[in-house]
């Protein structure tokens, strides 16, 4: 198996290197070695991904039972995993620099902090409080054995608040603070995307798979964009077949859902050798 430290080196690399990099979010074990296969560099966890597998909502999985995850999926695969903490499972920078520890003792090489509170009356932390938090989270990170890259995330898009002066505002802040990566969820439009990567020095993550979000990969790429994530949209999108495989046996009695199942004998012989791979995608 790779080390930990070698997986912190090749996801260092991939965010040095020129070209851009697809990070794909697997949401169990079985996701996460798919993806491998699939020839993927490195993965990320999704924290919506991960509820949902649970039976519960986004953002109602704690702390302890969030690193137990991490710990399954990075001991998974000998690629590079890098982790969704949320808004670092509390309010304070210590919270957030304590979430850091954990997740590295947990065997990911990299973590992402997002600046929203988790409350409908304040859903976006406050400027200089986030930036502490960031800050905190960051010295954390320096503070491991190996180089654990942070990302530091802006949530206004996806708290309902489409400023893109202050989400850049605060990127920027987070860059100043050490983040490693900056990341705005919920960007929609090619402008939005292009003012963020303009604005910032050090690489940029985009969500794709959001709804009416259709630019490509290549196009992306062409932007400036340097990391391209899919958040729980792989989750969503296994769930939406079952759910409508579901419907159509309830409701109709049928089961022709299954001409687009996975074959049972290829999933066997996936899990059972490391040896078959998909073809190398991006």
């Amino acid at each position: 198996m790779t080390t930990q430290a070698e997986k912190a080196a090749q996801f260092e690399a991939l965010h040095k290197a020129q070209d851009a990099f697809v990070i794909p979010n697997p949401w169990d074990i079985g996701s996460a070695r798919l993806l491998a296969l699939a020839g993927f560099k490195a993965l990320a966890t999704s924290s919506a991904g991960y509820a949902f597998s649970r039976g519960l909502p986004d953002n109602a999985v704690g702390r302890a039972q969030m690193m137990v995850h991490l710990a399954e999926i990075a001991g998974a695969t000998d690629l590079p995993v890098s982790a969704d903490l949320e808004n670092g499972f509390g309010d304070a920078p210590e919270d957030c620099a304590e979430t850091i520890r954990q997740a590295a003792q947990a065997g990911v090489v990299g973590g992402s902090i997002e600046d929203a509170t988790g409350r409908a009356d304040e859903p976006i932390y406050p400027f200089e409080a986030a930036v502490e938090r960031v800050r905190a989270a960051v010295e954390a990170a320096r503070a491991q054995p190996f180089p654990f890259t942070l990302t530091a995330r802006a949530e206004n898009y996806l708290a309902g608040r489409a400023d893109l002066d202050d989400t850049i505002r605060r990127l920027q802040a987070y860059q100043q603070a050490g983040a490693d990566v900056l990341y705005a969820p919920g960007l929609k439009t090619r402008e939005e995307i292009a003012a963020v990567v303009g604005a910032l020095e050090r690489p940029v993550n985009v969500l794709m798979g959001l709804q009416g979000v259709l630019l490509s990969f290549d196009e992306l790429r062409a932007m400036g964009v340097r990391r391209v994530s899919v958040g729980g949209s792989l989750a969503r999108a296994a769930l939406g077949a079952f759910l409508r495989a579901a419907h159509e046996i309830r409701d109709q009695g049928t089961f022709t859902y299954t001409k687009d199942a996975a074959s049972g004998n290829e999933l066997n012989e996936f899990f059972a050798t490391a040896e078959r791979k998909w073809p190398t995608p991006r």
